[in-house]
């Protein structure tokens, strides 16, 4: 039978990441084990969770464990497991090449927190890298693997010099075995074929594993009474003990989730953390949770102190596992957790869990939407607990993701606008509460005002907002683009409607007379005719104070900043008309009526159109269409009154 071998470059990318991995990422070498345990772990897992439906598939090998093998004579190490293997494309598609989720996605993450002067080590584990962290400690890393599919083993090797060979070729049975060949090791160092050394680092990061963690280890046994070598006198000849390899198990294995609180360290609950998410960051909070009564089951979630870095990749998972009695039935469980809590990471122990349920059936299963509804409701509890400035990280980090719920969780919509923050034009950079501008309303304001863009400093000295800060009235500042689907979604909170400041006209009492009005009306009606093409309406504003003009919009149009988002996205956005207001009470308004009004055909007037109208775009941080023109104007202006 021909097996084939190939051997591959690197592409310039991953070597630069395996550069990196090797000579600067990690501070912590010995976490390299942890990493190869926990890929062993998931291998296991994957198939047992496929052994449900084929339970053919396990053969006679369904004693589930994790093997070490230290050899000192010959400086290896090496981890064995019986879990699902993979075949030669999939060694391709994992092993060959970094990260599934991509090198270019890895690379701007890790540039990101160079710039931020933050540590990298937590790119590791969320960009499917842990295996590339054997090579911290290893001069040659060899994978032999076989899938229960397949007739014909795998076997990769690198010295991480920017080449790697795969081949076909033989292994009695399933799952992977990598054998690490280990750099010499400086006084200092650790030994990582010592035994003490190896039972430290399991015991430290690895004892929670659900499967036994084994190594076979020599020791002095007494010699068995009937087996002594005695002289005359009945006294034993010799030594009295024995060497002896037994294969002893190296962690607890017990589920941290079933655990009593009181038996757990905050030591353990964060690398058990570590361990489910491949984060190198602590966790920001947790929740330990054991339900009783007609539904019972054991929850361990955590809140991450960071954004995963693949939060906003199309192949990103979910943070939730599901057990059923501590055995594995799928990660990525999205039917117990909402999208808006998908960076929630943790584990989900449910007893009474029908195990031949599928991942569509899951979703409309009671028990399990029985355990979401709580869990969700413990979260919205546990994040109102969080101190004011663990909380403000905490929003940070993950309110755009939160705000999504507004449009898809109408049941908790009230809890999710209780979590939201908003800097305003009173709040001096601070952010407050929605509850908390309410209590600021002034006695005769009907709304809640608000304000969407992408500049703080542009909203915070828009136009827009003249006669409400003229009013003593507080704008909540929105620079997020979510925002504006929030703003759709939350149309009032405790019974105050949401307004925009941008739309519509604002309280009535600053309308502007009919008399001043009615003056304008032919001036105005000359605007529009010169800019028919950009405006649908030119009016007196209610809104301006000091400055001349701004662009509005209809009360159910769509708002400035929400077309530029679409239109960034690529989408197709039907041409909207706004609203050009104009202060009246504005001496250049003034003359440019006297000058409409001595010669209504003056050219000057579609000039003047036109600077009012690009006045009005600068204004809210638009583009205008022709600069060069615009500049031109203004020079022309100074010119003349210079």
């Amino acid at each position: 039978m021909e097996l084939k071998k190939e051997t591959h470059q690197f592409k310039t990318e991953v070597q630069q990441i395996l550069n990196l991995i090797i000579n600067s990422l990690y501070s912590n070498k010995e976490i390299f084990l942890r990493e190869l345990i926990s890929n062993a772990s998931d291998a296991i897992d994957k198939l047992k969770f496929r052994a449900q439906t084929e339970p053919e598939i396990l053969g006679k090998d369904g004693d589930f464990k994790i093997k070490i093998i230290a050899n000192k004579a010959s400086g290896t190490l090496e981890v064995i497991d019986n879990g699902i293997g993979m075949t030669y494309n999939e060694v391709m598609e994992n092993i060959g090449t970094i990260a599934k989720s991509g090198t270019g996605e890895f690379l701007k993450a890790l540039e990101q927190l160079k710039q931020q002067e933050l540590a990298t080590p937590q790119l590791i584990g969320q960009f499917g890298v842990g295996f590339y962290s054997a090579f911290m400690v290893s001069d040659k890393i060899t994978l032999i693997t076989r899938h229960p599919d397949s007739d014909k083993a795998t076997l990769w090797e690198s010295k991480g010099d920017g080449t790697y060979t795969i081949e076909e070729t033989t292994k009695d049975s399933r799952g992977t075995k990598i054998i690490l060949y280990l750099k010499k090791t400086e006084k200092d160092e650790d030994d990582f074929t010592d035994e003490w050394v190896l039972r430290r680092i399991i015991k430290n990061h690895s004892d929670f594993v659900t499967y036994p963690i084994v190594m076979d280890v020599e020791r002095d046994e007494p010699i068995p009474e009937n087996e002594l070598i005695k002289d005359k006198d009945g006294k034993p000849i010799g030594s009295t003990t024995k060497k002896v390899v037994r294969e002893e198990t190296l962690n607890s294995m017990k589920a941290i989730w079933i655990k009593n609180k009181s038996e757990v360290s905050q030591a353990e609950y964060n690398e058990f953390y570590k361990h489910i998410s491949h984060d190198w960051n602590e966790p920001m909070s947790h929740l330990h949770l054991k339900f009783e009564g007609t539904t019972e089951y054991h929850a361990l979630l955590y809140i991450p102190s960071k954004m995963p870095m693949d939060m906003m990749l199309r192949d990103r998972k979910h943070g939730i596992q599901l057990y059923c009695k501590r055995v594995f039935i799928m990660e990525d469980c999205k039917a117990l957790m909402p999208e808006y809590f998908s960076f929630i990471k943790g584990v989900v122990d449910a007893p009474d869990l029908n195990l031949n349920v599928s991942r569509e059936i899951l979703q409309n299963d009671v028990l399990v939407r029985n355990i979401r509804k709580n869990l969700v409701k413990k979260i919205f509890d546990l994040l109102g607990e969080l101190d004011k400035e663990k909380y403000e990280k905490f929003y940070n980090e993950f309110s755009s993701i939160v705000k999504m719920g507004m449009t898809s969780d109408f049941e908790n919509r009230d809890k999710i606008a209780n979590l939201l923050r908003y800097k305003t034009t009173k709040s001096e950079g601070k952010m407050i509460t929605l509850k908390e501008y309410i209590e600021r309303m002034k006695l005769d304001q009907k709304f809640i005002y608000y304000l969407t863009g992408d500049s703080f400093n542009a909203l915070l000295n828009s136009p827009l907002l003249e006669k409400l800060k003229e009013k003593d009235y507080e704008i909540l500042i929105m620079t997020d683009p979510v925002d504006e689907w929030v703003v759709q979604s939350l149309n009032e909170y405790e019974g105050k409607q949401l307004k925009s400041a941008e739309k519509g006209d604002i309280e009535s009492e600053d309308k502007v007379s009919d008399e001043k009005a009615g003056e304008y009306k032919d001036l105005f009606g000359a605007i529009k005719a010169k800019l028919q093409d950009k405006v649908k309406e030119v009016k007196a504003s209610s809104r301006l104070k000091d400055s001349i003009t701004c662009l509005s919009g209809d009360t159910y149009a769509m708002s400035a900043y929400m077309e530029k988002i679409l239109r960034a996205s690529g989408r197709e956005v039907p041409e909207e008309k706004r609203i050009l207001e104009l202060n009246v009470n504005h001496p250049v308004v003034s003359k440019i009526k006297a000058i409409f009004e001595k010669d209504r055909n003056d050219s000057k007037i579609k000039d003047y159109s036109e600077l009012l109208f690009n006045m009005a775009v600068i204004s809210e941080g638009g583009r205008l269409e022709d600069p060069s023109n615009f500049i031109k104007m203004v020079s022309e202006l100074m010119n003349t009154s210079l």
